[in-house]
């Protein structure tokens, strides 16, 4: 199979499952089993929950009860950061 028949969807990460593998929603609210790709595992890209990420799937998938793909892009601006919490200061 060649990558052109692949087909990229967008989702959020639910929940992180051992073994680099992920529970993720799609846009379209189908809930499916991930995992993360060579160059990501290579390059240690870090992959939380609720991270926005795209996936790869193969057609084929689609059609079955239990639906793969490959998480192959991480989203960076979609994970919140909460501020740091500050400490008083002393005046003199």
């Amino acid at each position: 199979m060649s990558k052109e028949e692949l087909v990229e969807m967008e989702g959020v990460v639910n929940e992180v499952l051992p073994q680099t593998r992920f529970r993720v929603t799609l846009d379209n609210g189908i809930e499916i089993t991930a995992y993360a790709s060579g160059k990501m595992r290579k390059h240690r890209i870090r992959i939380l929950a609720g991270d926005k990420v795209t996936i790869e799937m193969s057609p084929y998938d689609l059609t079955y009860d239990l639906i793969k793909g490959r998480i192959n892009f991480r989203h960076k601006d979609t994970h919140v950061q909460t501020p740091r919490p500050t400490t008083p200061r002393k005046l003199n």
